[in-house]
């Protein structure tokens, strides 16, 4: 039955409402309800103050002590004087009573019923001979069982003696007009609420059910492996925001499709190239191609291959190891600094080779940062490693280790030489990346030394990026936490 999203939303909806007007109908009919019955009584006390003066003056004139007698006389102006009182108040009789309590006569509503023959309830009838009026509104009892509402008056003669009374009574509390007409409004309120809510949901409803539908589509696509379709974001709410981070989420699916497809085409040439030339030159020694003297040139040129596979490797274990969580981490207390001039000695060769100007820029001769040290080695070896390979000869090659926020230190390797691209900038920390895409400037690398890079310095709640001006210099940094 609750099976869509817009018949949960329809029967919520009218449930809410429906409850919400039994509850405003009832606190409305019951101040209604008091109010009405307040003025109902109000209304009654004064017609029967009016009759009672009618009777009275009725009495005068005919110079008659007895209401019997005065009925006998009268009859006829009594009771059309008594209806048209009896008009005044809705849904109400007028009763004349003798002292015995019979009904002389009646006049008003004619659905309402007395006990006829059964005397006033004692109580009644002793607050009527003292002369004071008697009010009644609630259940009724005696001759007034049937009796929701009631105003009694005594009536005496001139000598003072009780001769009857005139009674106004009523078996509702409400007015009938006042009631049918609150619940007609009531009842048309809620049909014209249920239909503007019905319409209401019913385009909010569709509003968060189109999107989810897209949403849905799209998902069904992924399944199948296709990962360029996109869901439409309309506005910039929940919803909107849900179909924004579905977007991301298959940008990030599709640009994970391609990084994997690039991985195997990456690691499938720097495997096949090696493999290539070492299978080549050993089968050449073997056929004799290559004459003996040449055959410890060759095989140094195979033993530099099978060291670049190893690297390869060493480096993809290392990463899955680091992205598996199998290589754990120690923080531990270390000079930064010297770590840096003991990467900067180890470079003496290349630095040379290529007659680079060095400089060596720490804000103190000693700087204790709280990290992996063999990891973070690691990366600041691999960082120095690829600011000497891509520098220009007689270059600027400067190490920085500057003072950051709080306790943060930064390292920054900068190096003159081409720079990296604007638009290559955000693709320097993936994984195979090469500035030369034909990879034959730089034969040794695997390009995946700055991905463990980032790896390993975020997996320690470290940042590391890049800057450059292409063809000019370029800047790597990194972060860490000081003592």
């Amino acid at each position: 039955m609750f099976k869509s999203v817009f018949s949960k939303y329809v029967t919520a909806f009218m449930v809410i409402i429906v409850v919400s007007f039994i509850v405003v109908s009832s606190v409305t009919l019951s101040v209604v309800g008091k109010q009405s019955a307040e003025t109902k009584l109000e209304y009654m006390d004064n017609c029967s103050q009016a009759t009672r003066s009618y009777v009275l003056s009725m009495m005068h004139g005919a110079q008659c002590d007895d209401l019997e007698e005065l009925v006998l006389l009268e009859k006829d102006n009594i009771i059309q004087t008594f209806d048209w009182m009896a008009l005044n108040v809705d849904g109400s009789a007028v009763f004349l009573l003798d002292a015995s309590d019979k009904i002389l006569l009646r006049a008003g509503d004619e659905n309402f019923k007395v006990v006829d023959g059964e005397p006033l309830p004692n109580d009644v009838k002793s607050e009527l001979l003292k002369g004071d009026r008697y009010s009644h509104m609630g259940s009724g009892y005696g001759m007034l069982r049937n009796s929701k509402m009631a105003e009694i008056l005594p009536i005496f003669n001139s000598r003072g003696e009780y001769i009857g009374a005139v009674a106004v009574c009523s078996s509702s509390l409400l007015p009938t007009g006042i009631f049918s007409a609150v619940v007609k409004i009531i009842t048309g309120s809620v049909l014209w609420v249920l239909l503007a809510a019905l319409i209401a949901v019913y385009f909010i409803s569709e509003r968060v059910i189109s999107p989810l539908r897209d949403i849905s589509s799209a998902a069904k696509s992924f399944a199948s492996g296709k990962f360029d379709v996109r869901v439409p974001v309309r506005g910039n709410d929940e919803i909107a925001e849900l179909a924004t981070t579905f977007n991301n989420m298959a940008q990030s699916l599709d640009n994970y499709d391609e990084m994997r497809n690039s991985f195997m085409s990456n690691v499938s040439h720097d495997l096949r190239s090696p493999m290539t030339s070492i299978s080549g030159f050993i089968d050449g020694i073997l056929d004799g191609v290559i004459p003996p003297e040449q055959h410890k040139y060759y095989l140094q040129i195979v033993s530099g291959e099978v060291k670049r596979l190893s690297r390869l490797v060493n480096s993809l274990l290392d990463l899955s190891r680091i992205q598996a969580g199998e290589r754990k981490f120690t923080p531990v207390s270390f000079d930064i600094c010297e770590m840096g001039r003991q990467i900067l000695i180890s470079f003496e060769q290349k630095i040379d080779a290529k007659g680079l100007c060095v400089e060596f820029d720490c804000f103190e001769d000693r700087i204790n940062v709280v990290a992996d040290h063999d990891a973070i080695y690691q990366v600041f070896y691999n960082v120095c490693d690829n600011a000497v390979k891509f520098s220009s000869d007689g270059a600027k090659y400067r190490i920085s280790i500057k003072k950051g926020k709080g306790k943060k230190i930064i390292v920054e390797v900068f190096n003159e030489g081409q720079g990296i691209p604007p638009e290559e900038m955000n693709f320097v920390f993936e994984r195979f990346y090469k500035l030369d895409k034909s990879r034959g400037l730089n034969k040794n690398g695997t390009g995946l030394g700055l991905f463990i890079a980032k790896t390993i310095i975020e997996a320690q709640g470290e940042s590391i990026w890049a800057e450059s001006e292409y063809g000019k210099n370029c800047c790597f940094c990194f972060s860490l936490t000081g003592e």
